[in-house]
């Protein structure tokens, strides 16, 4: 069920004004109430965080700007995209929303463009690697909101218990690791791989990467089936699914949230996992390690990078309301303020740099060194919706008794033809 956080009634007087942008009549309308979706960043289940923050954001923004009300709806991050995109189907899109996809909603003209919303120096504070991201056809979209860099996280004590004294550079390594973890200490899982549907299609990446492939070639097409994929996920499935040392849930089953919460309860000794993680190991008393995710070869590799976008749509007119609410938004203390309750990298130059001045907060440097160099999935290709819907659907099969790597790839391929417009 949707929770509905804070809701304030707008006033009743208003006052109609055209302002014409980007060939869309833009109506403002003094008193008018903002509809926003986000979502929810609780690593370890449901939590008041995520709508604390909103809340204390939005009391402070009604208090500067009495004439715009803003209610927002947390909504689980998992779900959050398909939330939004019914809305708009339904042609009931918010004001706003904050997810992890963009580029349909851009293709089809939903969107505002980021220049005619925000301020210029606020629009030239984002990361340029993350804002270039948001972009289409030249065009900027999408904010970037919080991002994060995939790491490999492992537990110390039980390293030391297996008898492990570096943490692996290479798959083999990894193996190595995973074999000592599972005879030496029995624990649950040796390596956690979450390649169930909530976010299979990070975890597959990571693999993908680290076996020199990925979603696209270096001309931005797909090569989903490509021979590096192929090997990097025959590699996985059979040293170390086959072997038994991904646990007792089926990868295809385990989902994200659960593999954290494994590696919470002392239950994982390995798991590539994000920023927000490490704040929940500490918590919860597990000393952990953070290392660059293993490649096959031990080179160094991309980090899989994640960003979540926020976006202004058109449908209600509301573009002045929009920018004076964002221009609240990316302030640097609002910016500051998310990303340490969450464990998350922040999304502005300013701000970053205060983070790696920060001692409090360096325990966050290895992810912020990563993110200049790191990958995205190809969040820019408006068939991406699609494609990772397909990824997170099936890429798990291919790891089941059953399932093929290569029949698998084909048939996401198949899809992302498909998504493409091109000939299957």
């Amino acid at each position: 069920m949707p929770r509905h956080r804070h809701v304030l009634t707008a006033a009743t007087t208003a006052l109609l004004l055209s302002v014409s942008t980007a060939g869309c009549a833009d109506k403002h309308v003094e008193g008018v109430t903002l509809r926003l979706v986000v979502a929810d960043y609780e690593v370890r289940g449901q939590s008041d965080n995520t709508e604390q923050y909103w809340n204390d954001l939005i009391t402070a923004f009604e208090a500067a700007h009495p004439d715009i009300k803003v209610k927002v709806d947390v909504e689980p991050w998992d779900y959050v995209d398909g939330k939004v995109a019914a809305m708009a189907k339904a042609g009931q899109a918010p004001d706003l929303a904050q997810l992890k996809s963009y580029a349909d909603f851009a293709e089809r003209g939903d969107l505002y463009s980021v220049d005619s919303l925000v301020s210029i120096p606020v629009q030239s504070n984002f990361v340029h690697s993350l804002a270039v991201a948001g972009e289409r056809d030249r065009t900027q979209y999408a904010m970037p909101f919080t991002a994060s860099t995939r790491l490999l996280f492992y537990n110390k004590d039980l390293f030391a218990k297996a008898g492990i004294s570096n943490p692996p550079k290479t798959w083999d390594e990894l193996k190595a690791a995973a074999q000592k973890l599972n005879s030496r200490t029995r624990v649950p899982y040796p390596i956690a791989v979450p390649l169930g549907p909530e976010e299979a299609h990070i975890e597959a990446m990571a693999w993908m990467l680290g076996g020199e492939g990925g979603y696209t070639n270096f001309t931005g097409s797909y090569a989903i089936s490509s021979k590096n994929n192929l090997n990097s996920l025959t590699w996985l499935k059979e040293n170390l699914v086959t072997e038994g040392l991904t646990g007792p849930v089926p990868v295809n089953k385990l989902n994200r949230r659960d593999a954290y919460a494994a590696f919470l309860r002392g239950e994982a000794g390995m798991v590539n996992g994000h920023p927000s993680l490490l704040q929940a190991a500490k918590a919860a008393g597990i000393r952990v390690g953070v290392v660059p995710v293993p490649s096959h070869s031990g080179k160094s590799i991309p980090a899989p990078a994640v960003v979540d976008w926020m976006m202004g749509f058109k449908r209600n007119g509301h573009r002045k309301e929009l920018g004076t609410f964002l221009n609240f938004v990316f302030k640097d203390k609002n910016v500051w303020e998310f990303a340490t309750r969450n464990n998350l990298l922040p999304v502005t130059v300013s701000v970053t740099e205060q983070m790696k001045a920060d001692a409090e907060h360096e325990d966050l440097g290895r992810f912020l060194e990563e993110l200049p160099a790191s990958e995205l999935p190809p969040v820019g290709k408006s068939s991406w919706a699609v494609v990772s819907d397909s990824i997170k659907r099936n890429i798990g099969t291919a790891m089941t008794s059953g399932g093929s790597p290569a029949t698998t790839l084909d048939v996401i391929a198949n899809d992302a033809k498909k998504a493409e417009g091109q000939p299957r």
